[in-house]
């Protein structure tokens, strides 16, 4: 006689209880089989061999692998990591390996971990636990050293211990293309010397890990955002009122287009902030303050933000050619201090859309402020100068992109 499930598990059925707890303890078995064989072999799971597993995971956008300023290439990426059990899941190391080779080119401890992954992909909810039926995000950073070969896949070896299944476990999961292509070559947005790319790639939080829940859909526009401040020759970012944005010294100055392009949107009609803290109560379709995004080709969009009231001279329609002025540096929007935000995206929209990769093609590296974001918010609060550390010589770089906190100076 054949079991109909759809029968006995329906609440009126008298053994419906029982036949439902004992099919619960054969999953749990199963996946309890599962984990410990999957110790020792990590990679066992594929489409052939199905295997139950109390984590599951995916890559949300593809890697694209970029070239930096320290001669390094960079991946930066994500991982949304869900527990399907009912019981607490502790995460104690995270491999990346090559998916063709295996080899591991990089790899997550316990600290690690725990500064990377954050509950619902929220910043200020780092963890190394995710509790029943939880979701968190890993925020993924791996350098590769220029001359490595870069793999042309990534998977992903995590282990851990499981509360529901009083078990350790290694799994393979979270397999994904690296894209390889060329990034886009831009020229400079600003003019002369002595800028500095504040939040910037790789391991500063603010834009790298700006992850936002968008109609129902998880987007991270900012992955590769730069927010461009100047210095003086004492390595200040102002002098004077810091409530008046045009103590600021790269206040007012002009912002080039990066490339020929047609503009797709544009804004000018928002006030300077005042400098010294974000705004209150902004609504989100004024973050971006006075912008414009160019459609500069290859499903490629630069968008500039924050830039003064009434100095966008671009609407939609237009055309700009590579160095055209297009507005002026401001405080609009969402922003505590004057600067130019720019980044590049795959949709024409600052926050809707996925950051991807680019790169410049000329410009050199005098310092960099090792002493990291810390030190930078202190001399943007203060004006005292940035601890920099020389580059002497000046690092003449082509067809990179200049990393958190380098000081560049334009070749324009």
């Amino acid at each position: 006689m054949r079991l109909d499930l759809g029968v006995v598990f329906s609440a009126g059925h008298p053994e419906g209880r029982k036949v439902h707890q004992a099919f619960k303890t054969l999953i749990w078995l199963a996946i309890i089989a599962t984990v410990v064989a999957g110790s020792n072999r990590a990679d066992a799971a594929g489409p052939g061999n199905p295997k139950l597993t109390p984590l599951v995971a995916e890559v949300l956008t593809p890697p694209h692998a970029v070239p930096g300023s320290d001669r390094r290439t960079h991946l930066v990426y994500e991982i949304r990591v869900t527990n399907v059990t009912n019981g607490r899941i502790s995460l104690k190391r995270l491999a990346v390996v090559d998916g063709q080779v295996g080899t591991t080119i990089a790899a997550l401890g316990p600290e690690a971990i725990g500064v990377r992954f954050s509950l619902g992909g929220r910043r200020g909810s780092e963890s190394t636990e995710l509790g029943p039926f939880q979701v968190g995000v890993v925020f993924m950073h791996v350098a590769l050293e220029r001359n490595a070969l870069v793999p042309t896949t990534l998977a992903h070896i995590v282990e851990g211990s499981s509360e529901q299944m009083n078990t350790d476990f290694s799994m393979r999961l979270a397999e994904i293309a690296v894209i390889v292509t060329d990034a886009p070559v831009l020229g400079a947005p600003l003019r002369g010397h002595g800028y500095v790319a504040g939040d910037g790639c790789c391991d500063s939080i603010r834009h790298v890990r700006a992850l936002l829940p968008l109609n129902g859909i998880f987007y991270l526009s900012q992955r590769f955002a730069i927010d461009w401040e100047r210095i003086d020759d004492e390595g200040r970012l102002f002098r004077g009122d810091p409530k008046d944005p045009r103590s600021y010294h790269i206040y007012g100055g002009p912002v080039l287009a990066v490339a020929d392009a047609i503009v797709v949107a544009s804004r000018n009609d928002l006030p300077d902030q005042v400098p010294g803290k974000l705004p209150d109560g902004l609504p989100i379709d004024e973050a971006d303050g006075n912008f414009a995004i160019l459609d500069i080709g290859g499903g490629a969009y630069a968008l500039y933000a924050h830039m003064q009231p009434g100095s966008v001279r671009v609407s939609a329609g237009d055309q700009v050619r590579r160095g055209d002025q297009i507005g002026t540096v401001g405080n609009s929007g969402n922003s505590q201090a004057p600067h130019l935000h720019l980044q590049l995206m795959n949709a024409p929209s600052g926050l809707a859309s996925n950051g991807i990769p680019y790169v410049f093609d000329a410009f050199l590296v005098t310092a960099v402020d090792e002493a990291g974001t810390a030190d930078f918010d202190r001399a943007e609060a203060t004006g005292s100068p940035l601890t920099l550390t020389l580059r002497v010589p000046p690092t003449y770089s082509e067809k990179v992109f200049p990393l958190d906190l380098s000081i560049v100076d334009w070749r324009n």
